[in-house]
């Protein structure tokens, strides 16, 4: 019989994927066959699934926690922000919609139907899911049709166990403030509760804990302290991006656009301590560098606009006439071409703008997503280069003839003549160690022999083994609920 609970915080970012993830790889390691599920996420860091879709880049690692290949049935539910007021909806790995928030809660049952398929189809193979919540329980305007916490709890009648962030301060009041805004039903189904991110000695929060329980009635589940290696593990939130600035390495810079998408390929660049990865927010210019490198892009020709408002073109610009080198990645590469071009209007009215022409290629969009892993060659090495593609659009131009990875046969990317200005579509190309350093040291830098995927499988392993000393985790499994 399949188990299930679900871990829900008292606020936002209180680090329930990092908890899930490292729940997931000590119940694997103790032989349960254990798969992890979101019922709804909204993230523009996405993750290309086995079974041909997208999901939350946390679920494909929590997926990587429990060994296996991350399928859609693991993310039914995800809501890229395209603007402030306005989602693209995917379901089941495949584009719905483009819905504005305020429509958003006509097509809850719908959604909350395929979150239980899935969850459903997902238990089959399944000793043990560890289910993520989204944002708060406490967030009780939203819990008329909710699909992220209690909702989809009562609908698959599962238990939680709430998480608090003792690092923001006031965690106490996160997690008895949170029973006392709770409908009785939602707070009974509460059955234990663990405080995250403490750092120093946790032993002076032991009466903080009997504070929490006592007013709650919860099981107190422990007390985890700060995990300092959490920055090795791919971040899905952008925020939560740190710039590793090294003094006297390699200097590569990203400017931090408004609607950044699918920002992993930074990870194991931020990884090699040979190198500097600096995140440039708004407001600041692009300083001096060796490369720029400009990331995917959930709404390209928007970006692109704010872009030139930060006056980054012109950053970008006197970088290439001092002779320094580009990289553009999904939607970046878009961005340094001549032109952009929306006749349908998918991401706003139609229109054409003119890109940053460094590259000699067109874009124009398209209705069809492509979404595909893919396995490639770099031109110049040889080094096997691995990755998926998720992205709207087609690029044609004279630079393609340049392209610098090959696929099946056939050139893939552009570059321009001098071939310091460089574009493709392919996520998580640096994953690769050997195109990694490859790449890199034809720019001028030496980077670290590092084994990128190894290191983040060492990771998991040690936040694992971090939970299972300050997490009760027999308890844990005992709260789970048998589902049928």
């Amino acid at each position: 019989m399949t188990r299930a609970i679900m871990i829900q915080g008292a606020g936002s970012n209180v680090g329930k994927s990092m908890l899930v993830a490292g729940i997931c790889r000590h119940f694997t390691q103790a032989g349960l066959r254990v798969r992890p599920f979101k019922p709804q996420n909204m993230s523009n860091n996405a993750a290309v699934t086995a079974d041909g879709g997208e999901i939350g880049r946390a679920q494909a690692l929590q997926a990587m926690a429990c060994g296996v290949d991350p399928v859609t049935d693991m993310n039914p539910v995800l809501l890229k922000p395209e603007t402030d007021t306005g989602s693209q909806v995917i379901v089941q790995g495949q584009r719905l919609a483009t819905v504005r928030a305020r429509d958003y809660a006509a097509l809850k049952p719908q959604l909350l139907t395929a979150c239980l398929d899935s969850f459903r189809r997902l238990s089959l193979d399944a000793d043990l899911i560890v289910i993520e919540g989204a944002g708060s329980p406490a967030e009780i305007n939203l819990r008329a049709g909710d699909i992220a916490n209690m909702g989809f709890a009562e609908a698959a009648n599962v238990p939680v166990v709430l998480a608090g962030d003792i690092d923001r301060g006031g965690v106490i009041a996160q997690l008895v403030g949170t029973k006392a805004v709770l409908a009785p039903d939602d707070a009974d189904r509460i059955k234990g509760f663990l405080v995250n991110k403490f750092r120093g000695d946790v032993s002076l929060f032991d009466e903080g804990t009997a504070q929490i329980a006592a007013r709650t009635g919860w099981a107190a589940l422990g007390t985890v302290p700060w995990f300092a290696d959490a920055w090795r593990l791919p971040a899905e939130d952008i925020m939560d991006i740190r710039s590793a600035t090294r003094p006297d390495t390699f200097r590569i810079v990203v400017p931090r656009l408004n609607r950044i998408a699918n920002f992993d390929d930074l990870d194991p660049l931020s990884a090699d301590p040979n190198l500097s990865v600096e995140v440039i927010a708004p407001g600041r210019p692009l300083p001096v560098c060796d490369l720029i490198l400009i990331p995917g892009s959930k709404a390209t020709i928007a970006d692109l606009a704010d872009l030139r408002a930060q006056g980054w073109d012109i950053d970008i610009a006197a970088h290439v006439r001092r002779g320094g080198h580009v990289l553009g990645i999904c939607g970046g590469y878009q961005m340094l071409g001549r032109t952009i071009a929306d006749p349908e209007g998918l991401e706003g009215a139609p229109t054409t703008v003119d890109g940053l022409g460094h590259l000699d290629i067109h874009t124009v969009m398209q209705p069809r997503k492509h979404l595909s892993r893919v396995t490639a060659t770099d031109v110049d090495s040889g080094a096997a280069v691995t990755g998926y593609e998720i992205h709207l659009g087609q690029t044609t131009g004279p630079d393609t003839a340049r392209g610098w990875l090959t696929r099946n046969g056939t050139r893939v990317g552009a570059a321009g003549e001098n071939g310091r200005v460089r574009g493709c579509y392919l996520h998580g190309l640096f994953t690769g160690d050997a195109f990694r350093a490859a790449y890199l040291a034809r720019l001028g830098a030496l980077t670290s022999p590092t084994d990128y995927g190894a290191g983040v499988d060492a990771t998991l392993d040690a936040l694992a083994a971090h939970l299972a000393v300050c997490l009760d985790m027999e308890a844990l499994l005992q709260i789970a609920t048998d589902i049928r």
